[in-house]
């Protein structure tokens, strides 16, 4: 496994080894030995989740508040998503930035989205199939979420806007500045 460094030090994109033959690959797509290696953190996650969504399906920008936050390490098994992270710890001296990056069954990169930040993505092929691991449990009344289109975050979702499919309730998300956002100072992991 190999670790690719993003804008936040805190999220990193991970990519398998892959052994290839004449029947086809093999690659471990998760280990918690070699993650805690490369990455110095120890996560225990309890739940893997996997959506399908057609093009220009936009998911987000969600996350959960204390004490139900979540750390995930996403990837996509078919297709190719435009994957959208925002930092939302206030105080943070990146707070309100983004970082994006292409996912796709062919690169085979994983992203590690620790607590403390907005996960979001769109699908940019006819199809696609995302599985995310977590490190805790889903809580609804710890639901948070930033609008996806905040001017102030300022995303190239990359597809043009009048062909997202977006539910009602992403639609109705506040921007940033409305938004229950983390303290940056408070520890994520209690």
């Amino acid at each position: 496994m190999n670790i690719i460094l993003t804008s936040f030090k805190e999220v990193f994109i991970l990519k398998p080894s892959v052994h290839l033959d004449e029947r086809g690959s093999f690659m471990e797509s998760f280990n918690a030995i070699q993650f805690e290696k490369a990455t110095g953190l120890k996560i225990n996650f309890c739940q893997d989740n996997e959506t399908r969504s057609k093009k220009g399906v936009l998911r987000g920008l969600h996350y959960q508040l204390p004490p139900f936050s979540q750390s995930k390490l996403v990837r996509v098994i078919e297709g190719k998503v435009l994957d959208i992270i925002v930092d939302v710890r206030k105080g943070s001296p990146t707070f309100g930035q983004h970082y994006s990056c292409e996912l796709s069954a062919e690169n085979q990169l994983q992203i590690f989205i620790p607590r403390g930040f907005a996960h979001g993505y769109i699908t940019l092929s006819e199809s696609s199939i995302f599985s995310y691991k977590v490190d805790n449990y889903y809580n609804k009344e710890s639901e948070a979420s930033i609008a996806y289109d905040d001017p102030k975050l300022g995303i190239d979702w990359m597809l043009d806007p009048s062909t997202f499919l977006i539910s009602e309730k992403d639609r109705l998300h506040p921007n940033l500045d409305q938004a229950q956002c983390f303290d940056f100072n408070h520890p994520l992991y209690d």
